[in-house]
């Protein structure tokens, strides 16, 4: 595959920033979850559940309570920490309170889990939330929690069935994401943010998010196939097959400027690689979409609300390359 080298501005995949998060009270001591103000952020916590004891993306849970009605997601890295949180709180406590609505978080993420190993955005999926969903790191995230569990102290409370449960999902997640990557003229290369849930094919989502190669949610992807201690010959084979593609697409030469509020792009020599955040499969060019769904192949070419209101480009490719350089001499 022959990539077009052009000038783009850096990104980097975006995230939402907010004001705190579970995450923020992980590192908290056993007296501060027995103290008013750890039971006060727990209970807000617990009050964003929805029916099936998951939580929201993009809000901040521990802010305080809610009385909304509310739809869970695994998206955004939403749920996840909430559990982790309330896995701390639990052997700091000891309330069953907080080991119930642990266990019926986990029970959901087992449950959404498709047969072939896949997971979808949601619960209940409708439409583009149903595609196997790596966008966002929302499966790799998973995996990478459900691992943790069969793995850490801090979980020593779920019983052996359970834990037997995380590790035959996680090993299946894995077996999906081989099946998931896209081969192009019989050669591997790396992952599209979303998959068919039954052919395994590319899919899109948004009108602007098209079928395409990601080289954003495939360094999750190759990075979470990198920590396995015990890759198969499979395994190997597509890790070497994504560590090639992030190689050969490579994007040089530039540098972002913002000029009245638009990203601008101006050539620098000595800017850092970067990768764009979708690539056309049969021809390896990055793309470009607005909202209109037409695929451009300039990110000038889209209007400047979503020139400048996502993620293009990125960087993460980097973190590929560098866990190459050592998982290689393992």
């Amino acid at each position: 595959m022959k990539v077009q080298v052009i000038l783009i501005p850096i990104l980097l995949l975006a995230r939402p920033v907010m004001a705190g998060s579970a995450r923020d009270y992980l590192d908290k001591s056993n007296i501060w979850f027995n103290s008013t103000e750890g039971k006060k952020v727990i209970s807000n916590v617990l009050s964003h559940r929805d029916k099936n004891g998951i939580w929201p993306k993009n809000i901040d849970t521990t802010e305080k309570t809610t009385q909304k009605e509310i739809r869970g997601t695994f998206d955004n890295s939403a749920t996840l920490n909430e559990l982790r949180l309330l896995a701390h709180a639990f052997q700091a406590t000891d309330n069953p309170k907080y080991k119930s609505a642990f266990l019926k978080g986990l029970a959901c993420i087992l449950k959404a889990q498709y047969r072939n190993g896949g997971w979808p955005q949601r619960p209940e999926p409708s439409g583009y939330s149903q595609h196997i969903t790596f966008n966002d790191g929302t499966m790799v995230g998973i995996l990478n929690f459900l691992r943790e569990i069969y793995s850490t102290k801090i979980y020593n409370f779920v019983s052996e069935k359970i834990i037997h449960l995380t590790r035959t999902s996680f090993d299946k997640g894995v077996q999906c994401i081989l099946k998931c990557q896209i081969r192009v003229n019989g050669r591997l290369t790396a992952w599209c943010a979303q998959h068919d849930r039954i052919t395994f094919e590319p899919r899109g989502a948004r009108s602007y998010e098209h079928p395409s190669i990601s080289g954003g949610e495939s360094t999750g992807i190759t990075c979470l196939l990198m920590s396995l201690k015990s890759p198969t010959n499979d395994i190997k084979e597509a890790i070497k097959a994504a560590v090639e593609w992030y190689e050969i697409s490579k994007i040089i030469g530039i540098r972002l400027k913002k000029n009245n509020g638009d990203r601008k792009v101006v050539t620098d020599i000595d800017a850092p690689v970067i990768w764009a955040r979708f690539y056309e499969i049969k021809t390896n060019r990055p793309i470009f979409s607005g909202r209109d769904g037409r695929i451009k192949y300039s990110v000038s070419d889209i209007e400047f609300e979503r020139r400048n209101g996502y993620a293009w480009y990125v960087s993460s490719g980097n973190k590929v390359l560098r866990s190459w350089q050592d998982w290689k001499y393992k």
